[in-house]
């Protein structure tokens, strides 16, 4: 049985706005070069690539944060969440964890919750990003990196989405924490269904987690596949180049 695709992508172009200007045309410096890519239901494709190649500004294309585009981005569904990189920077200072992971049930358009039932959403999320209630009356920086992370997953996860994006979620953690928010999103795509859209300059950690990758450089995808053929046989010299990087090959 084909799978379903939650995410079609048709030849996107993103543009950044030269000067602040707010004119179209020439005052526009293209970031994503014509993309095309299809995301399957149920899967984790990781999207791979160096600083600067157009990962991030594809993931806050696709949940609406970039609005100067070209192309086509047709969705299933329509409560695709974000994880970013840095929690500590993505979670307010001045909030417990328990009001953070409330707060998008406050603004949910397709239902009006209760206090106690927004309660009881932020302990089954507690207990799904495996962190104790206690702290939920904390502050993020009286948390662990790891711990804040989980935070941040759990805020993605409190409307229960069926796209999660994953934006380099692991990369300012140690290994020894990022071995254990890999098996927290295994564990949340097994149990839960999610789709994640994997976004990650680590090859080796696309390799453990991923179902498919893109690879991508300059705007462009150079390769798609499943990561085991890609890096047995690279058919780009973009990722025979990223492969040897990370002393894969």
């Amino acid at each position: 049985m084909e799978q379903e695709k939650v995410i079609q992508i048709k030849d996107l172009k993103v543009y950044y706005k030269k000067n602040n200007s707010y004119l179209r045309g020439k005052n526009r410096h293209m970031v994503i070069k014509g993309i095309s890519l299809d995301v399957y239901e149920g899967e984790i494709l990781g999207i791979a690539g160096e600083s600067g190649c157009g990962k991030s500004t594809l993931a806050k294309a696709i949940v609406g944060m970039n609005k100067e585009i070209d192309g086509e981005i047709i969705q299933k569904y329509s409560d695709a969440q974000m994880v970013f990189q840095d929690p500590y920077s993505s979670l307010n200072p001045k909030k417990k964890i328990g009001w953070l992971l409330k707060e998008p049930l406050k603004v949910d358009r397709y239902k009006k919750w209760t206090s106690e039932e927004m309660e009881q959403r932020a302990k089954e999320i507690m207990q799904a990003i495996g962190l104790p209630l206690e702290l939920l009356d904390r502050y993020p920086s009286q948390l662990s990196g790891g711990q804040r992370q989980r935070v941040s997953i759990g805020v993605a996860l409190m409307r229960s989405p069926k796209v999660l994006i994953a934006d380099e979620p692991v990369s300012a953690l140690d290994v020894t924490i990022q071995a254990q928010i890999l098996e927290l999103l295994r564990t949340l795509h097994k149990e839960m269904g999610i789709t994640i859209l994997f976004i990650s300059h680590d090859l080796r950690v696309i390799y453990q987690l991923c179902d498919h990758v893109a690879v991508m450089n300059g705007g462009i995808i150079k390769e798609y596949g499943v990561p085991k053929e890609i890096y047995r046989r690279p058919k780009s010299e973009y990722t025979m180049e990223l492969l040897k990087a990370a002393g894969i090959r």
